[in-house]
């Protein structure tokens, strides 16, 4: 039955299933964190290099098998042409097929570590660059044998050369998801505190910072880093390191800021208890910026790729603002983050539905948590945007049915506000269409205004709401029958 017990609730007044909803609610949420856990990608980069152009790069290398077995050979009987033979190498590696012949010759990679632990710098970054492309492989045996060498890009990591580093980084990086052997002895090597000196001793290096938070997003997306890795990234610098390049340089680009947001959003999927991220102010930074970079899309500014860092934020947002009502006004105290995410849904309604549906939902989780924030988006008058886009699929008429029941449930004056700004009449537009989903949640939130106030119920029967509801009795899904019965027989019977 969809009546439960009455229960008295501090507002005063006297409601039914609202724990109903709250646990529903809390449950909807619970999904869409396992959603944005579970359908996380990792992807692998390679690096272009600047002594050749884009010509030079076949898509298979011209080198086949006995090539490989040559080179090797020769390099191994190193002479004066060592750099070049390791240069072909570099090249030929790029061909899934001279990857495996590679490293199935007796002690290759030893020779290749040979090289990179040497005294000629021109020969460790050719290493480096035959590692890269090893790293690259589609193949899963690849990376367990690379692994003599991730030591020595370890150390590397604090060397001078920012485009030496920068290779070692994204070497690393793709390595890290191959598997669980090359993941556990990159942690007992001390990948965690390697990437957090990176970040914070490369500031000025922003192309070495974006290479950094690469490998870290890669390591934070296994399935299981919420038993191990997650633990050790919060024990570290790291937390604040990304915070503290949230600040997307004017010269350089959004690159290093999207890599570091997603990291967070992956940390905030990954952990049960966000007070450590509180407390580096996690959810302000987030925020703040996410308002930033709002402001610069309601003025018409798309820039390329800004979505990549709208969405992590977004994210980091969402499931930061899960807190108590005190943890989130102080640390979200803004009422310009309703405006944004208004003015984001608005944005890419039309291009990007799944970004718009992501900006309901972080603000669904705020007006969850925050009378103030239901408050704000009636004072600045942006309910009727809301109404507007009742009529939109694809999850976001849900979402915005939900922000809706959560400014219903606050007070009584926000239920009488919601039906002066023509709630009521939407409402009795989405009873009517053939998502259940839908006209469920539309039948929660006209409880919640039809039980505030009998003016509120008065407006519904003028608005010939009884004929709908008595029409909804017939149908085929038994929880709508029974709440519009439930609402026929006990709160608009006499209205």
């Amino acid at each position: 039955m969809w009546r439960l017990d009455t229960v008295r609730h501090k507002d005063g007044r006297h409601v039914n299933s609202l724990d109903e909803l709250r646990i529903k609610r809390r449950e909807h949420e619970k999904e869409l964190r396992r959603a944005r856990r579970d359908n996380q990608l990792v992807s692998k980069r390679l690096l272009l290099y600047e002594d050749e152009d884009l010509s030079e790069i076949p898509m298979e290398s011209d080198l086949g098998e006995q090539d490989v077995v040559s080179l090797v050979h020769k390099l191994q009987h190193s002479g004066p042409e060592r750099e070049v033979h390791l240069k072909a190498l570099s090249k030929a590696l790029r061909d899934p097929s001279a990857q495996l012949t590679f490293i199935k010759q007796e002690n290759s990679m030893h020779l290749l570590v040979g090289f990179l632990t040497g005294s000629n710098a021109t020969c460790r970054l050719q290493a480096v660059r035959c590692l890269h492309e090893l790293s690259h492989s589609p193949h899963t045996n690849i990376a367990p044998a690379c692994l003599p060498a991730t030591p020595y890009l370890l150390t590397y990591l604090s060397g001078q050369s920012t485009k030496f580093t920068e290779l070692c980084l994204y070497t690393l990086g793709n390595l890290c998801p191959e598997s669980d052997v090359v993941k556990e002895k990159l942690l007992a090597q001390g990948i965690i505190p390697a990437l957090a000196n990176c970040i914070e001793s490369q500031r000025h290096n922003l192309a070495v910072v974006e290479a950094a938070g690469f490998a870290l997003s890669q390591l934070l997306q296994d399935k299981d880093a919420a038993g191990k890795i997650t633990p050790m990234i919060l024990a570290s610098s790291l937390p604040s390191a990304l915070l503290s390049v949230l600040t997307p340089d004017p010269n350089f680009g959004l690159a290093p800021a999207i890599e570091c947001a997603w990291c967070l959003h992956y940390l905030t999927c990954s952990m049960e208890d966000s007070r450590v991220l509180w407390s580096h102010a996690a959810l302000s930074k987030c925020s703040s910026l996410l308002m930033s970079v709002g402001g610069a899309v309601s003025e018409g500014n798309k820039e390329d790729r800004i979505e990549l860092l709208i969405c992590p934020l977004l994210r980091c947002v969402g499931n930061l603002s899960s807190c108590s009502v005190e943890d989130l006004d102080s640390q979200v105290g803004d009422a310009r983050i309703v405006v944004t995410l208004c003015t984001l849904l608005q944005a890419f309604m039309q291009t990007q539905p799944a970004l718009a549906r992501e900006s309901a939902w972080v603000l669904n989780n705020l007006t969850a948590h925050s009378d103030a924030f239901c408050s704000s988006l009636l004072t600045l008058n942006l309910i009727p945007g809301l109404i507007q886009l009742l009529p939109f699929s694809q999850g976001i008429n849900t979402m915005i049915l939900r922000i809706l029941a959560n400014i219903a449930h606050k007070k009584q004056e926000f239920c009488v506000q919601l039906a002066h700004l023509g709630l009521l009449t939407a409402l009795c537009a989405t009873l009517k269409m053939a998502d259940k989903a839908i006209v469920t949640l539309s039948m929660d939130v006209l409880f919640l205004l039809v039980v505030s106030g009998p003016q509120v119920a008065q407006e519904f029967v003028r608005q010939d709401g009884l004929s709908l509801l008595e029409a909804l009795q017939y149908n085929s899904e038994e929880k709508i029958r029974q709440r519009a019965m439930y609402l026929l027989e006990n709160h608009l019977s006499s209205s």
